[in-house]
């Protein structure tokens, strides 16, 4: 299970992308600047490949608000789209 404080705070989050992963799922959180909103992007996506090498269609992801509260609700979706699945997380940790 993925908690809170795996994952690094606003500050850094304003400079940079944070990725990591968890028995077979990889996940980032990413701040998304437009000209209406300021949010925090949420993607998981199957092990082994970094996001950038990774197909659209094999990647989701859910927006949420920039804030430490956010940071939250991202943490319990990320668990929840593992716990939906656990079986397909397990077997991509052994994609390597």
């Amino acid at each position: 299970m993925i908690k809170r404080a795996d994952i690094l705070g606003i500050p850094y989050l304003k400079k940079t992308t944070f990725t990591g992963s968890h028995e077979g799922m990889r996940f980032r959180f990413t701040l998304v600047k437009t000209e209406e909103e300021e949010y925090l992007e949420v993607s998981a996506w199957e092990a082994p490949y970094a996001f950038d090498f990774t197909p659209e269609e094999k990647k989701q992801s859910t927006k949420v608000a920039f804030s430490e509260e956010g940071i939250c609700e991202g943490v319990d979706w990320l668990n929840e789209v593992w716990q939906k699945e656990p079986e397909r997380w397990k077997k991509a940790k052994t994609n390597w």
